[in-house]
């Protein structure tokens, strides 16, 4: 993410100042917070659970990327499978390990393998006195190209000069476990990057998933997507549509799969970092890809010719920049066939609904709300039978955002839903997902900015298998925080004052975890774990 400066105005026009996820050790101990943030703070932790690892099992470790970051140069290297460890693995953890320490703001990065982006994260903001941090992902899913070599390519942009002063310094290795490999159901066949619009799949392919890491990014307009307003409502981010933005995915030409992007706030968000020196906004750092099962269109790709996908983020202006949409597809093959033949079956969508009304005044109020609905089926004849798969999906947004006219004050009340349900033979999974904010920023006397939000990443998922038990997942992330400080000083007479909390919670049939964290000043004061 590029700089960007504290304007005259809050969110309506602003490009937040801008920090990452790092897991900290379960035993970190709380201590007595200072009075004011100082030069220095507590490294990044987040509540999340740490990355399952299978008992037991030998393990080989290999270097994935090495390199200090401080332009827009990628670290390129070539990848080497391990030996020792098989080619079929359990797990595979990627960690990334970096530090940073003066003045930076808040980079997006990305880490590829053989042309497939594997990780997307961001980076922390440092104090003076440096900071250090890690994150981990278990990216099993893409055993298929771990087990050839390949070149490597990671980025983290950056900018380094007098003033931007922190260079970031980081490592990234692979960790693989041995052992019994992962369900066949988890680990596609082959993985493809679309870095074109044309796909051609291998004729047998029974199953097919689509991957599409989408953020909005990049210090413009953008990256607040959820504060636009339409163009004739009096603010600096404006779009002809409103707030309003959908990630969809077309099959030559032809609607295949809808969603709600996640609303991402990075570290240097709603104009105030310092919400985030210690926790960051759930996902900011560990940027989860929109999934889409494209299994419906699969008789129709496995003709041998190749066929047009596309990805596009509805609501965006014509010729404005800031979205990222890197793709990958997942397909799992039938060993049986040398061609899986089928049929499109039914394809529905409901015409879009959206509107953004604003009503002028004292206090400007922008009501927002849209919705959308598409399903799609088709079935294949495999080498284990006819299996048909339907797929239903629909996306909600509703917000209500006000600011004043001199945009001193600004607030916005958001909530997204993306539902759906995939009928897969005899298994059916259902996912509700709910993301929420609920913000306010104000600048008050003697220039003292204050900015209190929350943040909401709700998910429950319940799988029906024919004379099987169902399986269940519930997850509640919540960020909250509170922050204030003296804007257009320098940085040791902010007398920046804040708190923050996550609780992060997930339950289902394997047990539960329930952690939460609360920091005062950048210090941890609570780690508090109830599972």
């Amino acid at each position: 993410m590029r700089p960007r400066r504290v304007m005259s105005m809050l969110m309506c026009g602003v490009l937040a100042l801008t920090g990452l996820l790092g897991a900290a050790p379960a035993s970190a101990a709380p201590h007595d917070p200072p009075p004011e943030f100082g030069t220095d703070w507590r490294d990044p932790v987040t509540a999340a659970p740490p990355v399952p690892r299978p008992d037991g099992a030998p393990t080989c470790e290999v270097k994935l990327a090495e390199a200090q970051f401080r332009d827009f140069t990628p670290y390129k290297g070539l990848y080497t499978p391990p030996e020792g460890c098989g080619d079929r693995w359990s797990a595979v953890v990627l960690r990334l390990d970096g530090s940073v320490k003066g003045r930076q703001y808040d980079r997006l990065g990305h880490v590829s393998v053989g042309g497939v982006e594997v990780f997307r994260t961001s980076t922390p903001q440092p104090s003076p006195d440096g900071i250090t941090w890690s994150v981990e992902k278990d990216i099993t899913r893409y055993s298929d190209v771990l087990r050839r070599p390949g070149p490597v390519e990671m980025l983290i942009g950056n900018v380094v000069d007098d003033t931007h002063t922190g260079v970031l310094d980081v490592r990234v290795t692979l960790t693989f476990h041995a052992g019994r490999p992962a369900p066949s159901a988890a680990v596609p066949d082959r993985v493809l990057p679309l870095t074109t619009p044309s796909l051609t799949t291998p004729r047998n392919t029974e199953r097919i998933l689509a991957e599409v890491y989408a953020t909005g990014s990049g210090g413009g307009c953008e990256e607040y997507w959820y504060l636009t307003v339409p163009d004739t409502a009096p603010c600096s981010c404006r779009a002809a549509g409103g707030p309003h933005r959908e990630v969809r995915i077309t099959v030559d030409g032809r609607l295949a799969g809808i969603a709600a992007p996640f609303p991402t706030v990075w570290t240097g968000g709603w104009s105030n970092p310092f919400l985030w020196y210690v926790i960051p906004g759930p996902r900011a750092f560990d940027v989860a890809p929109v999934l889409y099962d494209l299994t419906p269109f699969a008789a129709l790709l496995n003709d041998g010719r190749p066929h047009r996908v596309e990805v596009s983020v509805a609501g965006v202006p014509a010729g404005r920049p800031g979205w990222s949409t890197p793709t990958n597809v997942l397909l799992w093959q039938d060993e049986n066939r040398a061609v899986v033949t089928g049929a499109l079956t039914r394809h529905e969508e409901s015409a879009p609904t959206g509107s953004s009304v604003h009503t002028p005044g004292t206090e400007h109020r922008l009501d927002t709300a849209a919705a959308h609905r598409l399903t799609v089926a088709g079935h294949l004849d495999t080498s284990h039978g006819r299996v048909t798969t339907t797929v239903t999906r629909s996306v909600a947004h509703t917000s209500v955002h006000r600011w004043t006219g001199d945009e001193s004050r600004d607030a916005l009340t958001a909530t997204w839903r993306d539902d759906e349900t995939v009928k897969h033979g005899a298994t059916s999974t259902r996912t509700h997902r709910t993301y929420t904010m609920d913000g306010v920023t104000t600048l008050g006397a003697g220039d003292r900015l204050r900015t209190v939000l929350t943040l909401g990443d709700r998910a429950r998922s319940l799988v029906l298998r024919a004379g099987q038990r169902p399986r269940w997942t519930r997850l509640d992330d919540t960020y909250t925080g509170d922050a204030t400080y003296t804007t257009g000083v320098p940085r040791d007479q902010r007398h920046a004052v804040g708190t923050s909390s996550e609780r992060y919670r997930l339950h289902g049939p394997d047990g539960c975890w329930d952690r939460t964290l609360r920091t005062v000043q950048g210090t941890l004061t609570e780690d508090r774990r109830r599972c």
